[in-house]
């Protein structure tokens, strides 16, 4: 306990708000290279995700893509691409960590979320007249877009936790602390980087999961009458299913 209140007391004292390393510098720092990352995979993994999910195929090297990159040790991978790019380069090599990182989480959602759509409503559009292009960007993108955000912010999460490990290459964050702190045994110093983290995170998944509830159709947010299944519900629960195949 007392370990807790010294982590909570370094947090709030006003040296952490002075020099090259105050805390707001650090954590600025932090949510910059999750922003970049996060983008650029997002770049990369939405538009590939769309096709998959839109055409059906390439799902089964998506999956084995996705798994492989899941299963990248990031600490290895980042001093790795240091070693690659050259001291000079430890920023591009950290993005380039981080950004192979969000890819999977991002990718499954864009094509698990156009996956979940009732094939009955893309007949309906087709049978309508509805060109491909309008059925991508007016069917499927909506109805598809609470399961990428949800994959937004399972990648959010992973990158914003996993960029703590840049201050071992120099490259700051609310990562320094803990890194600094550990061979000073200044543990009061390691506790409050690490509450620091937790903290964004949950402000972050807070908020994207908002975000994610808010992009949910309204006819799909509809609550069923008790005792009968509607197909929103039903649409809601293979949601929830999805869901907790991207997390997995």
């Amino acid at each position: 306990m007392n370990l807790f209140l010294d982590a909570i007391a370094w947090i709030f004292s006003p040296d952490r708000l002075e020099g090259q390393y105050a805390l707001p510098v650090l954590l600025a720092q932090q949510l910059w290279y999750t922003a970049v990352s996060v983008l650029i995979a997002a770049v990369i993994a939405v538009p590939a995700g769309w096709l998959i999910g839109h055409t059906g195929r390439g799902r089964e090297v998506a999956v084995a893509v996705a798994g492989a990159a899941r299963a990248i040790p990031s600490f290895g991978l980042l001093v790795l691409l240091v070693l690659v790019f050259g001291v000079l380069h430890r920023p591009e090599a950290a993005v380039v960590t981080f950004v192979i990182l969000a890819i999977p989480s991002l990718l499954a959602g864009a094509y698990t979320g156009f996956e979940a759509i009732d094939r009955r409503v893309i007949d309906a559009a087709r049978a309508m007249g509805m060109t491909e292009w309008q059925i991508l960007f007016k069917v499927e993108v909506p109805l598809g877009l609470p399961l990428l955000i949800g994959g937004l912010r399972s990648s959010v999460l992973q990158v914003v936790a996993t960029v703590t490990i840049a201050a071992y290459v120099n490259l700051g964050g609310l990562g320094f602390p803990i890194i600094q702190g550990i061979p000073l045994g200044r543990f009061d110093q390691v506790l409050g980087g690490a509450i620091l983290v937790a903290v964004l995170a949950l402000v972050l998944d807070a908020l994207l999961a908002w975000a994610q509830h808010a992009a949910v159709p309204r006819a799909l947010r509809a609550s069923a009458p008790s005792g009968r299944r509607t197909p929103s519900s039903r649409n809601t629960d293979r949601t929830t299913t999805t869901e907790e195949r991207i997390a997995a």
